[in-house]
């Protein structure tokens, strides 16, 4: 299993979904990250972290509400925000980093 340290070392952008299984808005993140999958491709990843088993990240990057979205290229955060997103703008932030 890869490391999330050599995952967002990566120099294609990498988009990191911070959620959690019970939150209502995370859940609907999933068909927008399904979307942003298919309108990318291959020049970006998209990962999502389940902050309830990875606590260290979610601690880390101070991770404090969900979803928490992110985005690394070359082991640098570029972006964050919170709340649900829609595709379209994620693709737009993606853009820059690709």
């Amino acid at each position: 299993m890869e490391k999330f340290e050599d995952i967002i070392r990566s120099e294609k952008p990498v988009l990191i979904d911070f959620f959690a299984t019970w939150c209502g808005p995370c859940k609907m993140m999933h068909p927008v990250l399904e979307e942003l999958s298919a309108k990318v491709g291959e020049k970006a990843r998209i990962l999502k972290v389940d902050i309830d088993k990875n606590e260290r990240l979610a601690a880390l990057y101070n991770v404090r509400s969900v979803p928490t979205l992110m985005i690394f290229q070359n082991g640098e955060m570029k972006w964050r925000t919170s709340g649900v997103q829609s595709a379209a703008a994620l693709a737009q932030e993606l853009e820059k980093y690709m």
